[in-house]
């Protein structure tokens, strides 16, 4: 898939990421661009000590500024930290 915007290996990006043991909590996680192990000729997302596609399918943001105010547009905000 197409990403709207172009990411260079080496970014630092902010994404909204869903707890996998609890999905019905997320936070915004610093993530870095990088050349995906398998596949070099393709960008990932590495977060967590795991590799993630870097599609439009996941919420990316350049800044954390435009990564918190998101989150609190689709989840609200109760006064937790952003980050877990």
């Amino acid at each position: 898939m197409d990403i709207p915007e172009t990411y260079n290996a080496g970014e630092i990006v902010y994404i909204i990421i869903r707890n996998p043991h609890a999905q019905d909590v997320a936070n915004v996680q610093e993530a870095a661009v990088v050349q995906n192990p398998e596949n070099p000729e393709q960008l990932s997302l590495f977060v967590y000590e795991t590799y993630y596609p870097l599609t439009d399918e996941v919420a990316i943001y350049k800044t954390k500024n435009q990564a918190e105010q998101a989150y609190r547009e689709a989840f609200g905000s109760n006064g937790e930290s952003f980050y877990g």
